[in-house]
């Protein structure tokens, strides 16, 4: 018998699914991504999630990508957002959704997620995972393992696919049970779980309100709210300004025909900023004050900033200019 297990890259998924492989299930690990993953998170750095789900269930990780139908629901979710942009409850039956059409040409006879009953307090409610299985159309068939024991049964416990006394009664937010399961598993080097999702985080949510007020979400808008400082000059232009070599180079690196560059000249130590939208003298002006805010001017008023257009075959130019009062750049900041 085959259940695909919803992998969301934290440990209580990957504990979920070894429980039910435990009872000799074959777990189908699948994981769904979306483009809003911490860009320097525990788990990005000490292992790549497939290798992570290699070594602890000895499977290979399936992954769909589900950005265009979640930025459509991220719009209007019906069940509305958590204290940022976080639309928990309507992503979770997103993610269920998908899972459910893959049920068919997988032979999986059911689903498995990680969820605990009071461990998150927008969407592990009763009355959230209750919602969250009717409206994905999985009536009976999610299996929370971790907290089944305090949930009504399920068909793969009615009809002895899994043994009832085999399954857990976690409630709340202590991790301890989880970190004694693992132990016990022999799963280690497991990602910290806090911090995974960038909606929670009111900076970023502030940035994509942005975004979306002036319709201009799309994936390489998106993946530019994960570095540098914002700036928004224009109704329909904005300037990212890097905070460190690395991010000076992957700005520059983002950057796409009929982007602006702006840079220090080669005397000059300080951020790349990277301008999308419409430009005219004044925005240009603006942009490389901006930038010059951020360069070590060693004392002087004033300094060259260079500036390229992307694609544009005429050379680059320089713009002397002196850096953006303080008060200025607070009211442009996003």
């Amino acid at each position: 018998m085959k259940a695909i297990a919803l992998i969301s890259g934290g440990l209580d998924s990957i504990l979920a699914a070894r429980l039910i492989q435990e009872q000799g299930v074959d777990i189908i690990p699948l994981n769904f991504k979306i483009p809003f993953c911490h860009r320097d998170n525990h788990f990005a750095k000490k292992t790549e999630i497939s290798s992570f789900v290699v070594k602890s269930l000895g499977k290979d990780l399936k992954t769909v990508d589900i950005t265009n139908a979640f930025l459509k629901l991220l719009s209007k979710p019906k069940h509305g957002f958590g204290s940022n942009m976080n639309p928990c409850i309507d992503c979770k039956i997103l993610m269920l959704t998908k899972a459910k059409e893959l049920m068919g040409p997988w032979e999986a006879k059911f689903i498995v997620t990680g969820e605990v009953l009071g461990q998150r307090p927008m969407s592990q409610h009763k009355q959230a995972l209750e919602a969250i299985e009717k409206e994905s159309g999985l009536e009976g068939l999610l299996l929370r393992p971790l907290c089944a024991r305090l949930l009504p049964q399920t068909i793969p416990e009615k009809e002895d696919w899994v043994k009832l006394e085999k399954l857990l009664d976690f409630n709340g937010r202590s991790r301890r049970p989880q970190m004694i399961l693992a132990e016990k598993f022999k799963i280690i080097d497991y990602p910290n779980p806090a911090g995974g999702c960038l909606l929670t985080d009111r900076e970023f949510s502030k940035r994509l309100k942005d975004l979306i007020t002036h319709k201009a979400v799309s994936i390489g808008n998106i993946e530019l709210l994960k570095m540098g400082r914002h700036f928004r000059i224009s109704l329909d232009t904005k300037l990212i300004v890097g905070r460190e070599e690395r991010e000076n180079k992957e700005i520059e690196g983002k950057a796409r025909e009929g982007d602006y560059l702006f840079m220090p000249n080669d005397n000059l130590a300080g951020a790349t900023a990277l301008g999308r939208g419409s430009f005219n003298r004044e925005l240009i002006k603006l942009s490389s004050q901006i930038t010059c805010r951020y360069c070590d001017l060693n004392g002087a008023k004033s300094e060259d900033i260079i500036i390229k257009k992307v694609g544009c075959e005429n050379p680059s130019s320089q713009l002397n200019v002196s850096p953006l009062e303080e008060g200025k750049l607070a009211v442009l900041r996003v």
